[in-house]
């Protein structure tokens, strides 16, 4: 029988603090099946979307981002913590449970009108996507869609992304 997405995540409960179930990513990636499976399964998601560029903030996002845009032939933006990029770049800083957290891109990546597709590992409390998205649209770009591995329902990131397509290969329920 044919394994699940699902079935190549490994939970850890109580990680990184008692109540919380990690959903562990990297059991995904070291499985050559399971890695396959999740980038034809994001690929497969939004395979009707029409975009010109792929979006993905460090470090999974990467991960997830580049053999998409590959597979499809679309370039690749890199979104990174702030201080990483040695041009001119555009600035978000954003909310996190404990503190606060800036990323950037490169001012030049996105142009006015192009359509953009933000690929990461997870959808939480959707602040890290939010910021993503002030960021390309401050740059004149759109986005048409979103494409995570994992969701966390319980956390109601979903809710802040409104408006936005939004597909997620597994969606658990809690945090």
């Amino acid at each position: 029988m044919m394994k699940k997405l699902e079935d190549y995540v490994t939970t850890i409960p109580d990680f990184p603090e008692p109540g919380i179930m990690f959903r562990d990513i990297t059991s995904v990636l070291q499985d050559a099946d399971g890695l396959r499976l999740a980038i034809d399964t994001m690929q497969d998601a939004i395979k009707d979307l029409d975009f010109d560029v792929v979006v993905g903030p460090e470090s999974r996002g990467f991960i997830f981002g580049m053999p998409i845009a590959y597979n499809l032939h679309k370039p690749f933006v890199l979104i990174r913590k702030k201080g990483k990029l040695p041009r001119e770049t555009v600035e978000k800083t954003y909310d996190l449970e404990y503190g606060t957290a800036t990323i950037e891109m490169h001012k030049d990546s996105i142009k006015p009108g192009q359509k953009v597709l933000i690929v990461d590992d997870l959808i939480a409390t959707g602040g890290t996507t939010q910021a993503m998205i002030e960021m390309i649209e401050g740059l004149g770009g759109v986005v048409v869609g979103i494409s995570v591995v994992m969701e966390l329902a319980g956390l109601k990131g979903r809710e802040k992304l409104k408006g936005y397509r939004l597909e997620s290969c597994i969606t658990y329920p809690g945090n």
